[in-house]
């Protein structure tokens, strides 16, 4: 059965679509998950990343201070870059362990993995479908402040440090239009679900 891609910008609904088709069924892999478990106090990975860019975003518990982290590299491309190439090859080797794992427990399983950095990382791997979750860049700047209480620039930061809506969406399969109300986001999604299984 497919291996679905999952994208959209932050703040546009990529989880609440990747809810949904869990409810009806999906393994759901999701990238952030994976991100923090590579991540973990004691891993390789977090070794790389103090070494890289300092001792002082290992908390006292030896966890990453994620948050420290994100002002550190979102505002400056260079470092984004820098820390990509230490996080995504370990991601994308856990990602494809989780992808196998579900598929030998279930052959017929719809597996959905949940990436916001498609495009940067992972475009040109084997997709049997690209679903884009789309709403525009203001709506989710919006997004950003109200409801995950973003100051202004932080959030045009993290939106700015991610790919334009252009070139996501000309990668799309299935664009799913999340700018409307959570009601015709649940029908998108369900129209999915039904071409993906049938049901």
């Amino acid at each position: 059965m497919p291996l679905i891609a999952l994208t959209g910008g932050i703040a546009s609904g990529k989880s609440t679509i990747a809810r949904r088709l869990e409810s009806f069924g999906a393994v759901v892999v999701d990238a952030d998950q994976i991100v923090r478990d590579v991540q973990a106090p004691g891993t390789p990975v977090l070794g790389e990343i103090a070494a890289a860019f300092g001792d002082d975003l290992i908390d006292s518990s030896g966890a990453l201070d994620r948050a420290a982290l994100g002002a550190r590299v979102f505002s400056e491309p260079d470092a984004l870059a820098r820390l990509n190439a230490i996080v995504h090859p370990a991601v994308r080797r856990e990602s494809q362990r989780r992808f196998e794992a579900a598929f030998a427990e279930n052959p017929e399983a719809v597996v959905v993995y949940d990436v916001p950095l498609l495009v940067e990382a992972r475009v040109d791997d084997h997709w049997d479908l690209i679903v884009v979750a789309h709403a525009p860049a203001e709506e989710r700047r919006r997004r950003l402040i109200e409801l995950r209480g973003m100051q202004p620039e932080e959030a045009q930061n993290r939106i700015d440090a991610q790919v334009s809506d252009e070139k996501r969406l000309t990668i799309a399969d299935v664009v799913i239009d999340t700018a409307g109300s959570m009601e015709q986001t649940d029908q998108q999604v369900d129209a999915l679900w039904q071409r993906l299984t049938g049901e």
